[in-house]
Order: structure tokens, then C-alpha cells, then sequence
């Protein structure tokens, strides 16, 4: 009788392609059980979960948006604005390296302040983020929507900083979450108000360290196992993640010339989309 030959080795972005197919809905948790029970060795890796979810057109977060025609300097404008100078060290809390900027602004909403992080940090704005200072929630009431009121947040598009800050420059520690499914949790230390230079432009970003994690790498364990897969040349997953991080990745790669550049271009205004 003539050997029966082997079936064809089913790989895990195949696996991964197939079951979301059929079902965008599966968590990472779904995926590997579904894996196991098949018979597979191993589990699938988060950062090859979410890349998959990319590749097939899968998002459940906020989008990206088309470029604002707004001048800046309008933009971040706020009827009270003091025109202080505030500093903040914002660190990406549970970092498999140190990752953190330290930021010099002037007065603005708490919106304009995630747009100092987001673009400091090097992060793209394509998903849902708030504050948390105090215990009391903030955050844009067209993107939390009906969990506005329910989860009693506060306007962070109103809320000065000057608002919430001490007055006399106490420092102050708060929370800014970005990405509520890889949770990127961020400390927000406010370290006071130093004299502001005559002919200073800001925002400026300082210093700081380490280079921002690719979007959709899932959260800190899965930049870790990201960083694990792009070190080792012989990782199964190492040809395809490093392709989705642009065929290069440098963890190290900080330039806060280059933070301060993306700090002062801004981020696209959407709401002027809508």
C-alpha cells in the first residue's frame, strides 16, 4: 500500500488568516486555544495577531485622519490660556526597556496635551486615549460617546491645564492611557513651571529615551515578544514582523530634535473632517 503523504504544514499566519476570516471578533486567548486544539505546537504571538488584524483590514479602535488645514498656533489657542511654560516627564509604564520624554508646553486644554504626547512619544492617534487625574476621568466627549456619561468623564477639551495643575508648581502625577485594547499606560509626572525663555518657541521636547512601539504590537508583553522576534534572525516570526515594521526597527532610536519637529506639525485635526 502506497504511504499516505503528509498534509501540508499549516503556518501560523495562515491559521491566523482563516480564523479571523471567518470570525474578526477572536481575542488573541480564542485564537490560541483554537490553535492547540488543532494539534499545533507553540502559541501565536501577539504582534503576529495584530499584524494579521492589519493586514486583513480588522480595526476596532479610532482611525487615522486626513491632514488639518488649520494653522497650528489656531489650534492650540484656548480663550484663558495663561501662557505658562509647564514641564512633564511622560514615561510608558511596564516597558520591557525605558521609554520617556521629558516636554515643555504652554497653557492648553488636556486635548492639547495628548496631542504633546502623542506626537513626543511618536505614537499616530489611531486610538481612543484619556486621562485619569485625581481619580476623575477626562476625555473628548465626541470620542468616548455614550461612555461619556456613563463612566461620569469631564471634557478634556475644555479643561486647562491651569485648571488642574498646583498653582504654585507642585509637582503632580497623573495618568494618560492610550489604546484601550493593548493598554499603553503612561505616568505623566508635571514637574513644574521653569521661567519661560524670551525668545523660546514651544512645544519643545527636551530629552527622553527609547523609541516608540510599533501600533498594534499588543500592548508591552507583545512589544516584548516583538523585540525578542526582530533580535533573532532564526525566530519564526522574524522575517514577517520585521517586514511589518518597515524592514527595520531600532528600540534605541530617540531624537528629541525630531520629537520637538513632529511636537510643532501637530496632529491632523479630524473633527474639522466630520
Amino acid at each position: 500500500m502506497a504511504k499516505k503523504k503528509a498534509g501540508k504544514r499549516v503556518t501560523k499566519s495562515d491559521f491566523l488568516r482563516t480564523a479571523l476570516g471567518k470570525n474578526p471578533n477572536l481575542d488573541l486567548h480564542q485564537i490560541n486555544r483554537r490553535w492547540a486544539k488543532a494539534g499545533h505546537p507553540g502559541e501565536i504571538s501577539g504582534p503576529l495577531y495584530y499584524l494579521i488584524r492589519r493586514e486583513l483590514g480588522i480595526r476596532s479602535e479610532w482611525g487615522w485622519f486626513p491632514k488639518d488645514t488649520e494653522p497650528l498656533a489656531l489650534r492650540f489657542a484656548h480663550p484663558g490660556a495663561t501662557g505658562e511654560v509647564d514641564q512633564f516627564r511622560i514615561t510608558l509604564l511596564d516597558a520591557p526597556r525605558p521609554i520617556w520624554r521629558r516636554i515643555r508646553v504652554r497653557d492648553g486644554t488636556l486635548d492639547n496635551l495628548h496631542e504633546h504626547i502623542q506626537t513626543a512619544m511618536g505614537w499616530t492617534n489611531s486610538h481612543l486615549h484619556h486621562f485619569r487625574v485625581g481619580g476623575m476621568l477626562y476625555g473628548d466627549p465626541l470620542l468616548m460617546a455614550e461612555n461619556f456619561g456613563e463612566m461620569g468623564y469631564r471634557d478634556s477639551t475644555t479643561t486647562l491645564l491651569s485648571d488642574i495643575l498646583p498653582r504654585d508648581g507642585t509637582p503632580l502625577l497623573f495618568e494618560y492611557e492610550y489604546d484601550f485594547g493593548d493598554g499603553w499606560q503612561h505616568e505623566v509626572a508635571f514637574e513644574g513651571r521653569p521661567p519661560a525663555e524670551s525668545k523660546g518657541r514651544y512645544p519643545i521636547c527636551l530629552e527622553g529615551e527609547g523609541a516608540c512601539p510599533p501600533e498594534d504590537v499588543g500592548g508591552v508583553f507583545g512589544y516584548a515578544d516583538f523585540l525578542e522576534a526582530i533580535a533573532d534572525p532564526d525566530h519564526e516570526e522574524h522575517d514577517e514582523l520585521l517586514h511589518w515594521a518597515g524592514g527595520k526597527f531600532d528600540p534605541e532610536a530617540f531624537s528629541p530634535a525630531a520629537a520637538t519637529r513632529r511636537m510643532r506639525q501637530g496632529l491632523p485635526d479630524w473633527r474639522s473632517m466630520r
